[in-house]
């Protein structure tokens, strides 16, 4: 079928090339690319008994003519973005410079301040257009999934949404007193910043973790959730049809909450550079150094993952209430992919992402989210590819 070009070569992008090479009828070739050559060797070395047909490179997603060249000399179907959200618009100003389709799982964020905004994306919308091309952003889960999900509540259930409620809850145990799941860097920035909500076409600010709710996660049990602002808030305010308001949930064990609260009184989760040593160096990178690697929670971690979506809205005149979620098994995914189920949770819809643009099913030139897309064929190919999803249509509501 064809070619992609995969940036990265971290835990996300490890579920993704093996899932790739699951799917060898679509993807025949992949080149893996990332600033470490020898991590895209030990994968490729990994996954040698696959039809697909891998090679790898070394590249600085920094730098948009490096890009170029190798996107040039590779001719990819699709780029497939699993590097850092710094890098977004260097490897979407390669996709433009060389007309290719471009697929990422987190919007673009600025080095220097903890904002995760669209704007930047959205202003190649023109730009795609004319280049004939397709930018999907935020294929992972959340977000990714949450937006499908949402658009699939919209299609087959409702006239309209009026609230919907993302619930990411992690009930998995790595035995470490502290460590996080996916990038420490943008898991701690995430999760310092400010929360936020989207009610009546506005932003609502609370302080981090300001707003708490316990919930009864089906398979997990009860556990506390902590109001965050998420990306996919901003799109699907825009998108989903009669929207009030959109929050966003994630659950956090006291533990993690309480050390993350002492690295932050003295000044470890910062971003603002210091001087030691005569080095300029960044409290929260250097934290990131001696922290963990989330590549390395796999085999250590137990436990379920349960991400979904609660919709609140109206179908012919009358109230209805929906929940489509997903439980994953961190032990389940280590078996398949060598992987914990934060990295297999993203990287399945990335690869499936993809495939959507490799085989035409979804296309359009420009800059679109991904719930702007039919739902249908990509809710099938969860449930292929190892994230089968439950509903129910009488789920506790989150007051």
């Amino acid at each position: 079928m064809g070619k992609a070009l995969i940036i990265g070569c971290g835990g996300v992008a490890g579920v993704a090339i093996h899932k790739c090479c699951q799917n060898s009828e679509v993807f025949e070739e992949i080149c893996i690319a990332s600033r470490t050559k020898s991590k895209c060797d030990a994968l490729k070395e990994k996954l040698k008994d696959s039809k697909t047909k891998i090679k790898t490179a070394q590249v600085n997603a920094d730098n948009v003519e490096e890009l170029i060249a190798l996107i040039e000399d590779f001719q990819p179907d699709v780029v497939l973005n699993l590097a850092l959200p710094y890098q977004d618009l260097t490897i979407m100003d390669a996709c433009l410079a060389t007309k290719t389709n471009y697929v990422d799982t987190a919007n673009y964020e600025p080095l220097d301040t903890a904002k995760f905004e669209y704007k930047w994306q959205w202003a190649y919308r023109e730009k795609f257009k004319e280049a004939g091309i397709t930018a999907l952003l935020g294929s992972g889960f959340d977000p990714g999934v949450t937006g499908v999900f949402s658009a699939y509540a919209m299609k087959h259930y409702f006239d309209e949404i009026h609230y919907i409620d993302i619930l990411d809850c992690n009930a998995g145990d790595h035995g470490y007193p502290f460590a996080t799941n996916f990038n420490p860097e943008i898991n701690i920035r995430e999760v310092s910043a400010n929360g936020s909500y989207w009610e009546n076409g506005n932003w609502v600010e609370t302080r981090p973790m300001e707003i708490k709710r316990v919930y009864d996660f089906p398979e997990i049990g009860e556990k506390d959730m902590y109001l965050l602002h998420h990306e996919e808030l901003e799109s699907l305010g825009i998108n989903i049809r009669g929207i009030k308001r959109i929050r966003f949930f994630m659950t956090f064990g006291q533990s993690y909450l309480t050390h993350l609260k002492c690295l932050e009184n003295v000044g470890m989760t910062s971003i603002e550079p210091i001087e030691y040593e005569g080095k300029q160096i960044v409290p929260l990178q250097f934290l990131k150094a001696v922290l963990p690697d989330p590549a390395s929670l796999g085999p250590r971690t137990v436990g379920k993952t349960n991400i979904g979506c609660i919709f609140q809205g109206i179908k012919d005149g009358k109230e209805k209430t929906y929940y489509v979620y997903n439980v994953c098994d961190h032990q389940e995914c280590y078996k398949e992919v060598g992987s914990q189920a934060i990295s297999y949770t993203t990287g399945v819809p990335a690869m499936i992402g993809a495939m959507m643009l490799m085989e035409g099913i979804w296309k359009g030139p420009g800059v679109f989210n991904i719930e702007e897309f039919d739902p249908d064929p990509f809710m099938d190919a969860l449930n292929q590819w190892g994230l089968p999803w439950k509903e129910s249509f009488d789920p506790k509501l989150v007051d």
